[in-house]
């Protein structure tokens, strides 16, 4: 059974950095996308960032170079750096994996995304 575990979030004023973790077990689907999603209050779950196997990574428009997307070798752990955060990315972020491709947040949807974490939450102050 996939299980994925998130920690890092926590409050933090504008400005500031965070970096979110997602470890993985039980993961057979090595060889299919990761990435993160986030979701604030009233609004829907929306793609941040994704990676593949092969360690590329790809961002949403709204990160604008801020957010680092990594993993490591055995991709049983993921990683998110964010930079620079608003007010705007104040949300319950969410690790997610295991979906055939493309490993873009330009594309994929939440509803296509078969295990999900249980979310970390980020809380930006202006």
């Amino acid at each position: 059974q996939v299980q994925l575990a998130e920690s890092g979030g926590e409050p933090v004023q504008a400005g500031g950095s965070l970096k979110l973790s997602c470890a993985s077990s039980g993961n057979p689907y090595s060889s299919y996308c990761m990435g993160w999603f986030r979701q604030a209050p009233g609004k829907e779950r929306e793609p941040v960032a994704a990676i593949s196997s092969d360690g590329r990574a790809r961002y949403a428009d709204f990160v604008k170079g801020r957010f680092t997307l990594s993993q490591d070798n055995t991709r049983n752990n993921l990683y998110l750096q964010m930079n620079n955060l608003e007010p705007d990315d104040s949300a319950m972020y969410y690790c997610a994996a295991a979906w055939p491709g493309p490993c873009d947040p330009k594309v994929v949807n939440a509803r296509g995304v078969p295990y999900w974490g249980q979310g970390t939450q980020v809380t930006v102050s202006s």
